[in-house]
């Protein structure tokens, strides 16, 4: 009796055994039948990490394994099978989308031509300049900021507000003493980078000092900025072509992307039917 009674403990505990899942060869953790292997975050931690926080990134990452996990475990038997019908139908057409768009992708990079001539980018906006209006005020100006107490104040000032292209050599050495300046005053900048640039200029006194032609000096504290601005085109203008010349090139060229897209997909499905490869039962 004694003798049967530790036979029978003794099969119990092989059953617990035999069923319970063992952990497999270097397994860091388990959830159900799926395992988690050391060689799933052998690229995790970065180089020169610390000890502790590579412990907490670990573990981390090994909870929202268990935890995705268990959680697709869970929706899986809970959701109804229409559902899943449904989603799974939604995984196919993503992957679908996923890989051709890659494909297509990767022959239009390959084949469209990034070249847009100068004369390609006039043409396009002469015929659409009516589509690109400024979205809020641009300006053309130039501006220096320097200590008021400047030795060479007047003379700077003077070279400043009469700006001759023949005082390059002048501006070379004074310009260094500004604590800011921009003096290319043939680009147009939105209003915003005015206000970024310019401390003293802000939506308040912008209608009163930002007009073509004005000559502006302000003192702010132990500066003075000195502006003279060139032109102003306000909101819902025409942009002029130098403004809106990158966002003509972008145009263009997302033009041709979809004309060659439209021409390989035409191609593709007639070689396919050239081919034998598609055909439609009637």
């Amino acid at each position: 009796m004694f003798r049967n009674s530790i036979f029978l403990i003794f099969l119990i505990v092989c059953s617990c055994n035999y069923f319970k899942p063992q952990q497999k060869p270097q397994s860091i953790a388990r959830v159900g039948k799926s395992y988690l292997y050391k060689s799933d975050i052998a690229t995790l931690v970065p180089a020169g990490t610390s000890k502790a926080d590579s412990i907490l990134l670990v573990r981390d990452f090994i909870d929202r394994w268990a935890s995705q996990k268990l959680l697709i475990e869970a929706a899986e038997r809970n959701l109804s099978d229409a559902q899943k019908a449904t989603y799974n139908g939604l995984i196919k057409q993503y992957k679908i989308d996923l890989y051709t768009r890659a494909y297509i992708d990767e022959v239009v990079k390959n084949t469209v031509d990034t070249v847009v001539s100068e004369a390609e980018l006039n043409k396009y906006y002469n015929e659409n300049k009516e589509n690109f209006k400024t979205n809020g005020s641009i300006v053309r100006l130039r501006f220096i900021n320097l200590s008021k107490d400047n030795p060479r104040f007047e003379t700077i000032k003077n070279k400043f507000f009469d700006y001759n292209k023949k005082d390059k050599s002048f501006w070379k050495t004074y310009a260094l003493q500004c604590k800011s300046f921009a003096m290319n005053d043939t680009v147009w900048v939105d209003m915003s980078q005015i206000y970024a640039k310019l401390p003293v200029i802000n939506p308040e006194n912008r209608d009163e000092l930002i007009r073509p032609g004005k000559k502006i000096q302000i003192q702010d504290k132990e500066d003075v900025y000195l502006i003279k601005v060139s032109n102003v085109i306000d909101k819902n203008q025409i942009s002029p072509f130098e403004y809106i010349k990158p966002t003509l090139k972008e145009v263009i060229l997302n033009k041709r992307k979809l004309e060659l897209i439209k021409k390989f997909e035409k191609e593709i499905t007639n070689d396919a039917i050239k081919n034998n490869d598609y055909e439609i039962y009637k």
